[in-house]
Parts: structure tokens; sequence; C-alpha cells
């Protein structure tokens, strides 16, 4: 397999996207945060001091989501056309789930896009909480699911 990544002085590069055709794309990824029961609680009461802590993971997932191409080295900057992430609530294992599904038309990406807004959005939440729970922990960031572009339709356990 041929590293697209590297140039003929085996250093890293951006990989050149000029010559490929413009495709809708999507990528959709998930992550969880475990935390104690207490703190479930003053998230889903809305009683954590800093604010709503879902408006504001959400957010910033977004807001990761657009700003990927200046966090990952050879990510390439792209017009995002549509970014949502959407929280599943666990309160029999003390979990909060975040989808983010990101859209774009273009020649490259977007499952960067898509893992890097559940990063942040998961990243927000400890962030959020930090103060009442400094043992949360961030588990399974994943693809789910990714179409468009050359390399076709992947989805998770298929």
């Amino acid at each position: 397999m041929e590293l697209t990544h590297i140039n003929d002085q085996g250093r890293a590069k951006m990989v050149d996207v000029s010559q490929k055709a413009d495709t809708e794309r999507i990528g959709i990824a998930s992550g969880r945060i475990q935390m104690q029961p207490e703190t479930f609680e003053l998230i889903t009461a809305q009683k954590i001091k800093k604010g709503d802590v879902l408006a504001v993971a959400q957010v910033g997932g977004i807001m990761a989501a657009k700003k990927t191409w200046e966090t990952i080295p050879m990510c390439h900057p792209l017009l995002l056309t549509g970014v949502d992430i959407q929280f599943e609530l666990y309160p029999e294992v003390s979990e909060i789930e975040a989808i983010a599904t990101v859209k774009t038309t273009g020649k490259t990406g977007i499952e960067m896009e898509a893992l890097n807004a559940v990063s942040a959005a998961l990243l927000t939440i400890y962030d959020m909480c930090k103060a009442v729970d400094r043992g949360m922990v961030i588990l399974d960031i994943k693809l789910l699911e990714k179409d468009g572009g050359k390399s076709g339709h992947y989805k998770r356990g298929e």
C-alpha cells in the first residue's frame, strides 16, 4: 500500500487534490464520555455552574469541524455545507454519546472533520464539568460512516 502523504524524500506532504472531481461527501463519527452518576444528573438537570453543557458542547463540536485543517497537519481546508452534533444520554451507565454528521461538496475529506467534531464536543463536556468530576473518561471515538469520493462508501461493521 502506497502512502499518499509521503514525498519522494520520505517526508510528509499535503496531497495534491487539484485533479480530483468535486463530490458530495458525508462523514459520521461518534464517541462517549463516562462520568459519575452525580455529574450526569447535574448535566441533565442543567445545574452545572458554567451553563448548559450540551448546548456549549454542540457549538464546540461544530467549531472544531470547521477548524480541523488548522489542527490536523495534512488536512485540507474544506468548505463545510453542514455540521450537526446529536447527543444520546445513557443514565444507566452515566454516559453521554456524541454523534457528529458533517457534509461537504469537494475534492477530499470529511471523516477527519466528523472525528474532530466529536472529540471537541466530548472535551467540551469534560471542560464544563471538570470542577465536579475530574475522573471522566472519553471513550470509543470512531468513524461510523463515510460516503463520497474515490474510496466510496464505508460503514462500520459492513
